[in-house]
C-alpha cells in the first residue's frame, strides 16, 4: 500500500515584530537628534528664586529678553535671537497690546545684567500699555 504524506502547512500566528523594533530604533535616534535642536531663545543665567508659576490662560506669553550685554529681544515679529532696539521692543508690544489688552508679558533677565536695564525695559513695556508684567526666573 502507498501511503501518501499530507503535505500540509501548519498555520503560523506569530508576528514578526524585528522589523517594527528596528523602526522605533531609528526614530528614537531621529528624535534623540532633533530634540536639541527644537530649543530656541538666547542663552541668560536666570536668577534663581522662588515663586509660584503664572497662569497663562491658554496664550503664549510675550517674552522680552535681556541677556548679560544689555541687549534686548523679543519672542514676537521676527527672529527671536536678533538683538533688537529699545523702539522696536515698544513698537511691538505697543502693537501687540493694542490688539490683545490682557496680553502676558514676560521678562527674562540675565541674572549678570545691570538691574537698571531691567528696570528701563520694565518701564518701557508700561509706557507701551502693558499693566501685567511678570519676571521670569529658575
Amino acid at each position: 500500500m502507498i501511503r501518501r504524506q499530507k503535505n500540509r502547512r501548519k498555520l503560523n500566528s506569530d508576528i514578526n515584530v524585528v522589523p517594527y523594533i528596528d523602526v522605533m530604533m531609528v526614530l528614537l535616534v531621529i528624535f534623540m537628534i532633533t530634540a536639541p535642536m527644537l530649543t530656541q531663545g538666547v542663552n541668560v543665567d536666570l536668577p534663581q528664586a522662588t515663586a509660584d508659576p503664572v497662569d497663562a490662560q491658554d496664550q503664549e506669553p510675550v517674552i522680552v529678553t535681556v541677556d548679560k550685554n544689555g541687549a534686548y529681544y523679543i519672542n514676537i515679529g521676527g527672529d527671536e535671537q536678533e538683538a533688537i532696539d529699545r523702539e522696536v521692543v515698544f513698537e511691538r508690544v505697543d502693537k501687540l497690546l493694542n490688539a490683545n489688552p490682557k496680553q502676558l508679558l514676560l521678562v527674562r533677565g540675565d541674572k549678570d545684567v545691570n538691574y537698571d536695564k531691567v528696570v528701563k525695559l520694565m518701564s518701557l513695556l508700561q509706557q507701551a500699555g502693558a499693566t501685567r508684567v511678570g519676571l521670569v526666573t529658575e
